[in-house]
């Protein structure tokens, strides 16, 4: 008798031990598998970021290398989306909020255009030096200015946002582009939302809306409001690494 129940009991053990592995196994694959497939999607990401900075490349004949295109940068694919734009619409007077890659590429498609002009607001001194740099390098310090703009409280709907002064902007300005990618998030919660109330009333009858990082919460917030505030606008999602939304006049 007791030889029999050492038998069932190395038998339930035995049971109990392929019951572990198997399940041990099963987890491993289902990490493997999402492991793969991150894995997939990072390499599939970095592709379209590769195609797209070719892209810039070839469409304007770029004979020095872009700033980084990487953190805190414009990703390539939004950067190809503001090139075709500007080299289809040739848009005469083009802002942006945040200066960087998206000035050179603005400004080179504009001195291929053989027109047009970009105002770029930049609120830290050394970026907007940075910028000028770059633009000098490439030979294209006539088809953009940096305008130092310092951020400051901007009183909208009974409350103070922190945004760029309107008055470093040439007068009665006529918007025929507008890119937003700045100020950066931690200035504050929704830190693009002004972009509407203060320089949409300046967009031209072609005028065109890029918003960058669209997938990040906050720009997803701020552009709900603006669909509701602004209903003269159209406004669609294009599919890009951190997120792009287009409004134009309707």
């Amino acid at each position: 008798m007791s030889a029999h129940i050492d038998f069932l009991l190395i038998a339930l053990g035995i049971l109990l031990l392929q019951f572990v592995v198997f399940y041990s196994m099963q987890r491993v694959e289902r990490k493997l598998r999402r492991v793969d497939s991150d894995i997939s999607k990072r390499s599939d990401t970095i592709f379209r970021q590769m195609e797209a900075l070719a892209g810039i490349y070839v469409e304007l004949d770029l004979h020095k290398s872009l700033p980084t295109t990487r953190n805190w940068a414009a990703s390539p694919d939004f950067l190809l989306q503001l090139v075709r734009h500007v080299l289809d619409a040739n848009p005469k007077v083009m802002v942006e909020c945040g200066s960087g890659t998206s000035t050179l590429v603005m400004a080179r498609c504009a001195q291929v255009n053989g027109s047009g002009h970009v105002y770029s607001l930049e609120h830290q001194p050394q970026y907007a030096q940075t910028t000028r740099r770059h633009l000098a390098r490439h030979g294209l310090s006539n088809w953009a200015t940096v305008l130092d703009a310092p951020l400051r409280p901007h009183p909208i709907g009974g409350e103070n946002w922190q945004w760029y002064p309107e008055e470093v902007l040439p007068r009665e300005v006529a918007i025929d582009m507008l890119v937003i990618d700045g100020p950066p998030r931690k200035t504050g919660p929704l830190a693009r939302y002004p972009a509407g109330p203060v320089l949409f009333p300046h967009l031209s009858s072609k005028g065109t809306v890029f918003l960058d990082d669209a997938k990040r919460d906050g720009e997803s917030a701020t552009l709900k409001r603006w669909v509701v505030e602004f209903p003269n606008l159209g406004h669609e999602s294009v599919d890009c690494e951190k997120g792009c939304a287009r409004l134009w006049i309707i």
